[in-house]
């Protein structure tokens, strides 16, 4: 009977007051982490672009007439672990040990890049902007791949001491780094959806189908977390809701109401506007209150209601998928990749300052109710990270880059397995630093290199 009376999670509420609570950090901060997340990227492919450059320039003027085989197990783990390295390692260490040298770190990874940009650039490199579309295919990718790795690595890193407070999601108001994960999952969909491509095919019931698995897995989350008694933050979605029943939600109403992608952007902005007015007239007193009645929308009040900030964040990502990356290719046109690059710096600045006047002027940034600062914030931020990424136009991808961007969502369920099992196994509020960092360092290679072992083995862990 003692085994069975013992809790799986015997910490459970002191967890939950761990990431209660909080107020984020600046928004110097979050600009300075969404350029250290991207720039680490950009180095590491000019770096290996310009060396396999050379290898094959090497390479071919020895052996004359003779076909490169394709890359093997060997030299694919060896490009993982340099991927590891020099990417995963050091965003890993930017949000935890070196958290406090963030500005430092951004600025000295802008002089590296600017240095590069303006004295070593190799003809590999220049050539490679031949090709618009596939550099942008690639952009599109390291983008995606960044939000996903970024998120699998805060998860867990957020139950532990040495992942700074400030970092973690806010109680309210606020812009704390982990605070905009499910709005960047909203806009990178949305980006490249095939909405924002404007596919004349796609009807409800497909859409329905491939909605389907977010609502299987909101409900798996709630029955697990539920059956092991896992620590849940009421606050942040509800009692029962969740991050995967938000992005269920949004695609729902993004099947059933369905427009042209030029419209979507005055869609969304009607959207976001009603929705800001409502706040304003009391329902932000009624979402942050700690009151919750027996019924079900009371209990998930946070969910529910914010759908519809999610909703219109999708909606203005769509039309700016379709506008910048989708019809400029479709229409057979060629605007200029460096034109495109201006256009993409220009939003993120737009959607900042957007965002600072909001958050002073009309209600602080606050991802509890998505509000409209908080939409704004979630753009500037993705649009700044998509940004430094055009900077990378090399046409290619890195091989953690493929590994992940082939298995997204069964990248970012594996990460939530792991999370879950080192939770229930590690008491981690009382793990020291150096503890800390060794299970995280060990929960990101398994993670990089399982996903990568997957991809290299043509393993699509896809299932609908």
């Amino acid at each position: 009977m003692d085994l069975f009376d013992t809790p799986l999670n015997p910490n459970k509420r002191l967890k939950e007051e761990f990431v209660s609570n909080l107020t984020g950090s600046s928004m110097l901060e979050i600009a300075a982490l969404s350029t250290i997340v991207p720039g680490l990227v950009v180095l590491r492919k000019w770096n290996s672009s310009c060396l396999l450059n050379d290898y094959v320039q090497g390479f071919v003027k020895k052996k004359k007439n003779v076909k490169l085989s394709p890359k093997g197990l060997g030299s694919h783990l060896a490009a993982l672990a340099l991927d590891y390295i020099f990417v995963i390692l050091p965003i890993l260490l930017f949000f935890t040990l070196l958290a406090e040298w963030c500005y430092q770190f951004a600025i000295l990874i802008i002089l590296l890049v600017l240095f590069r940009m303006i004295s070593k650039r190799s003809k590999f490199c220049s050539k490679a902007e031949n090709s618009q579309l596939s550099s942008f295919r690639s952009i599109i990718s390291s983008y995606r791949v960044s939000v996903v790795v970024v998120t699998c690595l805060c998860i867990l890193a957020v139950d532990f001491k040495i992942f700074p407070r400030r970092y973690a999601k806010t109680e309210t108001y606020g812009t704390g780094l982990m605070d905009l994960g499910v709005g960047s999952f909203v806009v990178a969909n949305a980006l490249v959806s095939k909405q924002a491509r404007d596919f004349k095919s796609l009807n409800l019931k497909a859409a329905l189908q491939s909605t389907s698995p977010l609502i299987l897995l909101g409900f798996g989350r709630l029955i697990s977390t539920t059956g092991v008694d896992y620590q849940v933050h009421v606050g942040e979605y509800g009692v029962h809701w969740n991050f995967f029943f938000t992005l269920a939600a949004v695609s729902i109403l993004s099947s059933f109401i369905r427009i042209h992608p030029k419209y979507c952007g005055i869609l969304g902005f009607l959207i976001l506007s009603g929705y800001q007015m409502i706040l304003a007239f009391g329902l932000s007193e009624y979402l942050t209150s700690s009151k919750r009645e027996a019924n079900l929308i009371s209990q998930n009040k946070e969910g529910i209601f914010s759908i519809f900030g999610y909703w219109g964040m999708y909606l203005i990502s769509v039309y700016f998928g379709h506008k910048l990356l989708f019809r400029a290719n479709s229409s057979g046109k060629d605007i200029g990749f460096q034109y495109l690059r201006i256009k993409i710096w220009a939003l993120a600045a737009v959607f900042w300052t957007l965002t600072i006047i909001l958050d002073n002027y009309v209600q602080r940034v606050s991802r509890r109710m998505c509000n409209m600062a908080y939409v704004t914030i979630v753009l500037a931020q993705n649009f700044q990270v998509l940004s430094v990424l055009t900077l990378a136009d090399l046409g290619g991808n890195l091989v953690f880059e493929d590994a992940f961007n082939q298995n997204l969502l069964g990248s970012f369920l594996l990460a939530n397995i792991l999370t879950g099992m080192v939770n229930l196994s590690v008491d981690t509020l009382s793990a020291s630093p150096v503890t800390a960092l060794i299970i995280l360092l060990a929960y990101s290679f398994v993670l990089c290199f399982s996903i990568s072992m997957v991809s290299f083995f043509g393993i699509r862990l896809k299932f609908w």
